[in-house]
């Protein structure tokens, strides 16, 4: 099995541009090793991530369009979690925000410890979830748990991640990492023919939404930042203001 960690404890593990191509790099590295049957997904320090390094949020590389940018980041979705080619658990402390949520929820499995907490804060960011997690969310929970979440960007706890079947154990912060890791090794073991036959199955019900969804979220993130509101709030934020915004 293989083991992949987010690294970057000083800032709460956020994704930044860097961030996300070595993310994306090591997992496509653990997936193409044929003797890698299962992916532990853990993270150092005090938060698994607190999603989008904000500092970056809406940064291009040079000569860059809205399309190719967010485009981007799902072809690397799509590539290595739209499903994933092997099973992944993910072990999940602290806060895990925005799209590493996100990701997590494209993930097999969840084990969150007791101090775990999830967000969904893209609107108040001006911006809209667009990882392909609020499919696989809505799965999971249904129309108003999803709505509410991105709604009002409330906390949701580890208690209540488990009550709507978001994470599939709640364990004490100091066991984690081993339970989680026995978790996967458990699943490594397992005969791989038989897991790939049944995962098959799962995500060939699963996948088409979660499909659907990020091409979707495409479009709409495209239009989002060439928006008045989107420039109201970058202006805004820039100037130390509340944003004023036009109905649009």
């Amino acid at each position: 099995m293989g083991v992949l960690t987010l690294d970057r404890p000083d800032r709460l593990n956020a994704m930044s541009n860097v961030m996300d191509e070595e993310f994306f790099d090591a997992l496509r590295e653990l997936l193409a090793h044929p003797d890698v049957r299962c992916i532990l997904w853990r993270a150092e320090g005090r938060a698994f991530s607190a999603g989008r390094d904000v500092s970056e949020l809406g940064n291009r590389p040079p000569g860059s369009s809205d399309y190719h940018y967010i485009h981007a980041g799902h072809a690397a979705t799509h590539e290595t979690l739209v499903p994933p080619k092997v099973p992944i658990v993910c072990a999940i402390q602290g806060w895990a925000i925005g799209g590493s949520f996100e990701r997590t929820l494209l993930c097999d499995l969840r084990v969150a410890a007791d101090d775990a907490k999830f967000k969904l804060p893209e609107l108040a960011h001006g911006l809209i979830p667009d990882s392909g997690g609020t499919a696989r969310l809505f799965q999971m929970c249904g129309h108003g748990i999803v709505t509410d979440l991105v709604l009002t960007g409330r906390v949701m706890d580890a208690e209540e991640a488990f009550r709507h079947g978001i994470v599939s154990r709640v364990v004490p912060r100091d066991e984690l990492d081993t339970i989680a890791m026995e978790i996967a090794q458990s699943i490594a073991a397992l005969p791989p023919l038989a897991v790939r036959a049944w995962r098959q199955n799962m995500n060939d019900i699963a996948t088409p939404l979660v499909t659907k969804s990020l091409h979707d979220e495409l479009v709409q993130q495209m239009l989002v930042y060439k928006s008045e509101d989107f420039a109201e709030f970058k202006a805004a934020r820039a100037e130390k203001r509340e944003p004023i915004y036009r109905t649009t």
